[in-house]
């Protein structure tokens, strides 16, 4: 019965979360907002509301070790499994200067937070001063973009209007809104206590769950952003979509998580998985940069890497 809350639980959730996604972007057409800025904030923001809500959840409800496995799971699946199913389908190119400047704040991220994991806690102070870097990284990319227009303004554009299905009636918007907020609550809710039950039965730790099956389930949204981009040869978008979302995940959702209520991070986790994060960035970026394109044959290793790792879990079980 748990395997099926957990399942209902990851559905409710995803469905959720697209349609608060399309809301929040028809809310910010209707407002005249600039698609640059919708790409910029609504779109990471939006992608990463699954693991927000799981993440604020499972910490309120003193299982902090979920929160933070979904992260660090959510992350190593962006860098390996999404761009590596990505450049299956075809190959992903990508502009080199949207990549050193996102890149650089995602490889700086990650740093962060490995800092953070040896010291074992994010305290709230730690939070709030990643969630104020997250918004001062937004304003300089906004001004910047406005300036120079450069090709990351084009791709924070076009992520904005790849998106399908954006609602223009401020009814049907308020109606996605409220239905995809309540749904990503009830979702996060079901999944988080499901979680909890399959780990406790199992004897497995909660990080286990945390970076395995909520860390996929909720990088789900990403991962049909960057099929439909890879499909439609958008491969540029695919690349920044994952960057972003890596940033948004580590400076906003534990920022944001941090704020909230004080994060433990679990001694395996600090010990190897952050590690794992660190180090499937640090070997994606080379791939990124050597040519400016993930080849395929790239992309089966990206994915053959994280099938390894996710072996390795169970040795740890």
């Amino acid at each position: 019965m748990d395997y099926l809350l957990l399942a209902a639980g990851l559905l409710i959730l995803v469905t959720a979360g697209e349609a608060t996604l399309r809301g929040a972007i028809g809310l910010a057409q209707m407002l005249g907002v600039s698609a640059a800025i919708i790409g910029l904030t609504v779109m990471g923001f939006g992608t990463s509301a699954p693991e927000l809500v799981v993440t604020v959840r499972a910490a309120l409800g003193g299982n902090a070790d979920i929160g933070v496995g979904n992260i660090v799971g959510s992350n190593i699946a962006n860098s390996l499994l999404i761009l590596g199913i990505g450049a299956l389908i075809c190959p992903l190119f990508c502009d080199p200067r949207a990549v050193r400047r996102d890149g650089a704040v995602m490889v700086l991220s990650m740093v962060v937070f490995c800092v953070l994991g040896l010291m074992g806690e994010i305290k709230s102070w730690h939070g709030g001063a990643m969630v104020g870097s997250l918004l001062a990284f937004l304003v300089w990319s906004y001004f910047h973009d406005k300036k120079t227009h450069d090709p990351a303004a084009e791709l924070h554009e076009d992520f904005a209007e790849e998106t399908p299905g954006v609602p223009e009636n401020k009814f049907i918007i308020g109606a996605y809104l409220i239905a995809g907020l309540a749904g990503l609550s009830f979702g996060a809710e079901l999944m988080v206590e499901a979680a909890v039950r399959i780990a406790e039965r199992a004897g497995m730790p909660q990080s286990i769950i945390g970076l395995t099956v909520v860390a996929f389930g909720t990088s789900l949204p990403e991962l049909g952003a960057i099929v439909v981009a890879a499909w439609r040869r958008h491969t540029d978008i695919a690349v920044a979509s994952v960057l972003g979302s890596n940033i948004f995940n580590v400076l906003g959702v534990l920022g944001i998580g941090a704020v909230v209520t004080p994060l433990s991070i679990a001694p395996d986790i600090a010990a190897v998985d952050q590690w794992v994060m660190l180090a499937a960035t640090a070997f994606l970026m080379p791939v990124i940069i050597s040519g400016w394109r993930v080849d395929r044959w790239e992309g089966g290793l990206l994915f053959s890497l994280y099938l390894a790792y996710i072996a390795s879990l169970a040795f740890r079980v």
